[in-house]
């Protein structure tokens, strides 16, 4: 059952259920299930890295767009600036 909910959380990559997932490790019995849960960890921190590292871009993004509406903003004049 555990192996079954891990490979749909990794294909959704609901990253919430891995880690509920991964704090409920099951000791399994047969050698195959023990390979198959290595397997599906390993995605699974694949998968994190991937998504950390989207999300770094997304923010240099943001920040890059965010400057340039800066930089391009019209200079804002104070309605009690005497010197204008």
């Amino acid at each position: 059952m555990w192996l079954k909910q891990f490979k749909i959380a990794l294909i959704e990559k609901n990253t919430e259920n891995l880690s509920r997932l991964m704090d409920d490790i099951p000791t399994f019995s047969r050698p195959e299930d023990i390979e198959q849960a290595l397997y599906l960890v390993k995605e699974a921190s694949n998968l994190v890295l991937i998504l950390k590292n989207e999300t770094a871009d997304n923010m240099g993004k943001i920040k890059k767009n965010i400057a340039f509406l800066k930089a391009t903003e019209a200079p804002k004049i104070n309605k009690f600036d005497i010197k204008s």
